[in-house]
């Protein structure tokens, strides 16, 4: 780890190591627990690690091994039905009572102070807001890194399923706890059959192939599309934020497919008082955890030195960190979002982009969407290895993809917050979904994403304008002299999301597809929060 990561901490502890202890569960199932912990004479406050994916790599050297040399206690824990643990494993329905039970056995334990701390990314971020929707009195500190407490905007975007997400998640929960080789080889199958899968007709059950069993849990997420329905009565954990006191850090890429949450879970730790900082940088889901790793682990420890021993010498002076795209630095922040004015950018005929508003609403372009053809997933916040910021030219060469240019910028451009489209769509069918994308030209023509958004529409009647608004997530990025602002549009981004069938039909149960043709309006506008200091 130590010729991997460069400026990782110097140990302060030999570590032991008292692996598959049995803490009872809620309802007395077994859950397996590895524990970490300094060969040191003294006291030390413990660090609490639920996670499904298994307790041997990347967990045990990240989590247990590094932070033990730290001086803390690791309770490296197996959720229920993985692992080892006994029971089954249900999304998010045994997190809150299982942690309070692993708690409860943790003030029995010889060694444990009385301190306790939370850490963890993803899932074991939920796990974390399971735990703090009622905190136990011992909890003084949370690390939320690339973190979830929202299943279903995980797997749904306004009805329409995240189908790719689906799957990877599915194929983590169901390998990745057996260990690396099982983890690796279902990667590797998922990827060959990944198109067989997403093109399925119906798509209902074809994953089984590609995943190998059947995962009931799969099946219910992926065929509640509606956030209203009971089944995700008390999935969220959005309440735990808005009323929590304990100090909670949140780590989170604006290639992250979770960076959106991140945002929702600071904006309500912000509003319920509670101290809380953020920290944004250049990375994936996954790359946070691996090239980020150093940022990550230091700023993880700072907060939780800050906050477990009394030793807020590492901690940043500024609430925020984010990483600037565009020239590659960092930035100190007090808030986020910060102070801005929102400009906006209208398309004109051409595949021109303009700051002069139109006077009237008319066609300005249109494409035709084939669900039979659709139109590709690029880069963006995935859950694989294509995640990320990529080249877009091929993509933009479709005939199906709107693209709309402002000229090259004179003076450098700074995006901080927030950014959405105003969108004026007519279409001939009645349904349809409209991707979008913000995108960066550089002086070569090569057109870089930077965030995007999408929405399922229904235009009612046909052919008549709708007017939608599409959050496209946010950015910190600088375009820099000579670059040019780029829009995107198309009718979907596959398999990224499920492909709309274009006749009011449940995506999962389809099999009759018909193409759409999108009209966009001249009164529609990208929008950006551009830097106060520039604007």
């Amino acid at each position: 780890m130590r010729a991997t990561w460069r400026g990782l901490p110097a140990k302060r502890h030999e570590v032991g190591w008292e692996p598959g202890l049995l803490v009872p569960a809620a309802d007395g199932s077994p859950l397996i627990t590895d524990h970490y912990f300094p060969r040191a004479q003294g006291d030390f406050p413990t660090l609490l690690v639920r996670s499904p994916y298994g307790r041997g790599l990347p967990w045990s050297p990240q989590y247990g091994l590094l932070f033990a040399e730290q001086g803390f206690h690791v309770v490296l824990q197996s959720c229920r039905g993985t692992g080892g643990s006994g029971g089954v494993f249900d999304l998010w329905r045994n997190e809150a009572a299982d942690g309070q039970a692993t708690v409860s056995w943790l003030r029995e334990q010889p060694w444990f102070n009385g301190t306790l701390g939370t850490v963890g990314p993803s899932y074991l971020g939920y796990t974390q807001w399971a735990l703090a929707s009622d905190p136990p009195p011992e909890l003084k500190a949370m690390v939320v890194q690339v973190g979830l407490h929202d299943p279903y905007a995980m797997f749904h975007t306004g009805g329409a399923l995240r189908l790719e997400n689906a799957l990877a998640v599915g194929m983590g929960m169901n390998y990745q706890h057996q260990g690396m080789a099982p983890f690796l080889k279902a990667t590797l199958r998922l990827h060959r059959r990944l198109r067989d899968v997403t093109t399925a007709q119906p798509l209902r059950g074809a994953y089984v192939p590609a995943l190998g069993s059947e995962l009931p849990w799969l099946d219910d997420v992926m065929t509640h599309p509606d956030a209203k329905d009971a089944y995700w009565h008390g999935a969220s954990m959005a309440e735990s934020a808005r009323r929590l006191r304990v100090p909670t850090a949140l780590i989170a890429g604006w290639h992250d497919v979770l960076v959106d949450q991140t945002f929702e879970q600071y904006d309500r730790l912000r509003q319920a008082g509670c101290e809380t900082a953020l920290l944004v940088g250049p990375w994936t889901h996954t790359s946070a955890l691996q090239q980020g790793w150093p940022a990550v682990f230091t700023e993880s420890l700072a907060w939780l030195r800050a906050h477990l021993y009394a030793d807020p010498s590492r901690l940043r002076p500024t609430a925020v960190r984010v990483h600037i795209g565009g020239e590659d630095t960092w930035r100190d922040l007090d808030d986020w979002p910060p102070a801005a004015v929102t400009t906006s950018w209208y398309p004109t005929p051409g595949g021109h982009l303009t700051r002069l508003a139109p006077t009237e609403s008319a066609p300005v372009a249109a494409f035709r969407h084939d669900p039979a053809d659709p139109t590709p997933s690029l880069g963006g916040p995935l859950l694989s290895r294509t995640a990320g910021p990529r080249n877009n030219a091929t993509l933009e060469a479709r005939d199906d993809v709107l693209t709309f240019t402002g000229p090259p910028l004179t003076e450098p451009m700074d995006i901080l917050g927030p950014v959405s489209a105003r969108m004026s769509i007519s279409t001939d069918t009645g349904h349809a979904d409209v991707f979008t994308r913000l995108c960066d030209v550089d002086a070569q023509g090569r057109s870089v994403n930077i965030c995007d958004g999408f929405v399922r529409l229904r235009t009612n009647p046909p052919q008549e304008p709708s007017q939608v608004t599409v959050p496209m997530s946010s950015t910190a990025h600088r375009f820099p002299v000579g670059h040019r602002i780029r829009w995107q549009i198309s009718g979907g981004a596959h398999p990224r999301y499920a492909r709309n069938p274009g006749t009011g039909e449940s995506p999962v149960d389809a099999t009759t597809f018909t193409p759409v043709r999108i009209t966009l309006h001249t009164d529609s506008a990208l929008i950006l929060p551009s830097s106060s200091e520039l604007a």
